[in-house]
């Protein structure tokens, strides 16, 4: 059966005066008026696109374009992590917090408990709604890290930022660990490999009944870097991410708690990254919230003579602000305060063009 994926464009600034020619993204602050049709032929190949207005868009609909319209349309409920409800009317910022020796921007810096519990409560006043704690480097190269070291990095750390109030999420791939977290406090699990990595990662999740974060990757981090491959990046990482979430419905855990993310980095190449953050609001059609992390990623230094980890500020907000302007809901970032600060302008502009000028 050949299948469209429908990616929304043509956002606009408010919907005043355009009934019936805008639809609003997934209960957020944006709105668009016309829609690619991204056409698959039997072998899930690309066959062909098309820009065609949201007027009347309905008419043209198969019942697998009319699923993904409604789930386009639909808002998203609101995240519940222990006591802290997050609602995703606009984008919230996840902090990223590695207690790991090696990871490839701030390794090292937190391996103390309380220099990452510092860490933590700072990144939670300056505005992050979720705290990502995580104790294995998964970045290209890392190596696979004993589950019990793990559990040594991680289990303080939650604990003392979950006493706090905060909602905190376990940056993990291995089952052991997740549930050592979500004993100790932990709110949510994210998973780089979309919960394929370990066997029972999916029944941890299902029974835990918490929110998780299922995110695309090709290969392992030690070699998912050399030469990856892809038929079209947009279209198969669509249609694993959509695979993964029937797999996480099938294995009970609730729609409504399932967070999708691309993986930017993660088995792409720069010309990868870059169409998957161009064509980010198409992950919409799926049906879940959508987290991006891209934050002090190789691909800026790429696109600005080759800049070091530390030096990627700008363009960690520049992928940032891309993300909010399709829809994102959660954005990673390690620079809380100054994302913070970007995406205040961006809701500022966002509130603006939504007053009514009559």
């Amino acid at each position: 059966m050949t299948r469209t994926i429908l990616r929304p464009t043509g956002f606009v600034d408010a919907p005043f005066g355009h009934d019936g020619k805008v639809a609003g993204l997934a209960g957020g602050l944006l709105w668009f008026a016309s829609v690619e049709l991204i056409r698959l032929d039997d072998a899930n190949c690309r066959a062909g696109a098309e820009l065609v207005p949201v007027e009347g868009i309905e008419e043209r609909f198969d019942d697998d374009m009319a699923k993904q319209w409604q789930r386009i349309t639909t808002p998203r409920p609101p995240l519940q992590l222990g006591e802290r409800t997050i609602p995703l009317d606009q984008p919230r910022v996840m902090g990223i917090l590695n207690v790991t020796p090696d990871s490839f921007s701030d390794g090292g810096v937190h391996e103390d408990v309380d220099a990452a519990a510092m860490a933590g409560a700072d990144m939670a006043g300056a505005g992050a709604s979720i705290l990502d704690i995580g104790g294995e480097s998964t970045r290209p190269g890392a190596t696979t890290v004993w589950e019990g070291d793990e559990i040594e990095r991680v289990k303080p750390v939650v604990e003392r930022l979950s006493r706090g109030g905060n909602a905190i999420s376990i940056d993990t791939r291995k089952a052991a660990v997740m549930e050592a977290a979500l004993a100790a406090g932990a709110h949510m699990v994210n998973d780089v490999s979309g919960l394929t990595w370990d066997e029972r990662s999916l029944s941890v999740v299902a029974a835990a009944n918490v929110p998780v974060c299922i995110m695309h990757a090709q290969g392992d981090p030690q070699t998912m870097q050399d030469k990856p491959t892809y038929d079209d990046v947009l279209v198969d990482v669509w249609l694993w991410l959509e695979d993964r979430f029937e797999a996480a419905i099938n294995a009970g855990i609730a729609r409504e708690k399932i967070i999708l993310d691309p993986g930017i980095g993660f088995g792409k190449s720069l010309a990868h990254n870059l169409e998957l953050m161009n064509g980010l609001a198409a992950f919409h059609g799926i049906g879940c919230p959508l987290l991006l992390g891209a934050s002090r990623k190789r691909m800026i230094g790429a696109l600005s003579n080759e800049a070091e980890a530390d030096e990627r500020l700008p363009g960690s907000i520049a992928l940032a602000l891309k993300a909010a302007e399709q829809g994102a809901q959660i954005v990673r970032v390690h620079d809380v305060p100054e994302t913070m600060q970007a995406l205040r302008v961006w809701r500022g502009l966002k509130d603006q063009a939504l007053t009514p000028k009559i």
